[in-house]
Order: C-alpha cells, then structure tokens, then sequence
C-alpha cells in the first residue's frame, strides 16, 4: 500500500505535470457502438522519476514522448483506485479527479447513461489546455451514431 507521504507527493506531481482525460470511441462490440476511457498520465523529463509510479501503483506504461517520457495508465480499475486515493492529497486536480472518478464509476446501461458520461468527459476535457483546439463535442457525436430506437 502507499504511504500517505507517497500519495501526498503523487497527488503534487500529478498537478503540476499530470493529465487526466476522457475518450470516447466507437466500439463496435459495445450496446451504443461507444466505450468511454479515462486515460491518466504524468510527464517528466527523466524516465527515473516515472519509474517510482509504476512500481507504487504496480501499472501503466513507461513511453517516451520527444525529450519527455509519459508515465500512461489506461486500465479502469487500476485508474479508479489510483485516483481514489490521490483525490483528498490533491489541490489543483480536484474537480477533474472528480469528473473522471464519476465516469469509471458509472455504468452504461441505457442511452442516457452513454450521454450523461459524454456530458462529463466534455466538462473533463476543458480542463485540459491541449484539448482545446481538438476538442470534440462527445455529446453532439454520440447522438448522431444512435438512433431513436435503441
């Protein structure tokens, strides 16, 4: 388990260095022809410092990314307790830890459910400052692939 130091020092990294988003894509083997992914990441210069969070947290990936190196965790249930835990240590991160919590813990059901977690992956999205200019309307997207009978 982590120590309460190790979370406090994470939960500081992950806000200042820390991405934390929503995908929606188009799976075909899922009811709406969709799949929401919270996909969380923490960029460092030096791949050591990335090294200690895959080990903390026993997970993610290790990529490098130009002259940076990403440390990427994209397994749901890994990210749910991940954040879980960052959530009362963190300061600037709070409101995405929250959103992105709310759509791991949310399951699709019906339509409305599909929609209400794009509604939260699209307030997720504007905290990311790269995502503004690629920002999709995950709503408005869904809505026209699904048709009035499903």
């Amino acid at each position: 388990m982590c120590s309460e130091v190790d979370l406090a020092y994470v939960a500081g990294l992950v806000d200042g260095d820390g991405a934390i988003m929503a995908c929606i894509e188009p799976h075909q083997e899922k009811k709406f022809r969709f799949r929401v992914r919270v996909v969380f990441k923490v960029t460092q210069k030096h791949k050591e410092d990335l090294i200690f969070l895959e080990k903390l947290f026993e997970c993610g990936l290790i990529r490098q990314n130009g002259s940076t190196y990403d440390w990427i965790v994209r397994d749901q249930q890994s990210l749910a307790t991940i954040l879980g835990m960052l959530l009362p240590y963190s300061r600037s991160k709070q409101q995405q830890i929250k959103l992105a919590l709310d759509i791991l813990h949310t399951e699709i059901v019906t339509k409305e459910d599909l929609l209400r977690v794009a509604t939260l992956a699209d307030a997720l999205s504007r905290f990311n400052v790269r995502s503004n200019n690629r920002r999709k309307n995950h709503v408005t997207m869904i809505q026209e692939h699904i048709s009035s009978n499903d």
